[in-house]
């Protein structure tokens, strides 16, 4: 499972329909409605906001508004509950990281959107995320 932490956008198509199930798992997992994937070090920072489950909808609804844009058609109904919740943090070295693994990632399996994204030095985050200075998030696996 990986919620990334970068904006969506930055996702090829491969890339933003696994975000938009593995989202769905951990909305599943986070509402406790299922039994596995209950450690995932991806969900500490949900569960340690305080407010998981309005942050998960709201992560889900920014997933959603992208495939939007790109003319996909991902089941809103499909988030539970109000999207509305503070923002969560996200360190700039999680950020650096991620956007790394993305562009290793695209290097193979999207040649043309590296090109077009390896020149990229402000990465933005996705939207639940304001970002804040630190290295690589505690619960990164690497």
């Amino acid at each position: 499972m990986r919620l990334w932490s970068i904006h969506p956008s930055y996702l090829d198509t491969k890339g933003l329909v696994a975000l938009w199930r593995e989202s769905l798992l951990a909305q599943n997992v986070l509402h406790n409605r299922t039994k596995g994937y209950k450690q995932h070090p991806q969900l500490i920072r949900f569960k340690d906001s305080g407010y998981a489950e309005t942050a998960i909808a709201k992560y889900l609804k920014h997933v959603a508004d992208e495939a939007d844009k790109r003319g996909y058609n991902f089941d809103k109904t499909k988030i539970l509950g109000d999207a509305e919740c503070p923002a969560l943090t996200v360190t700039e070295g999680q950020i650096t990281y991620e956007f790394q693994h993305l562009l290793r990632k695209l290097q193979k399996r999207d040649p043309a959107r590296y090109e077009a994204l390896k020149s990229v030095r402000d990465v933005k985050t996705h939207p639940l995320f304001t970002k804040v200075q630190g290295g690589v998030e505690r619960w990164e696996v690497i």
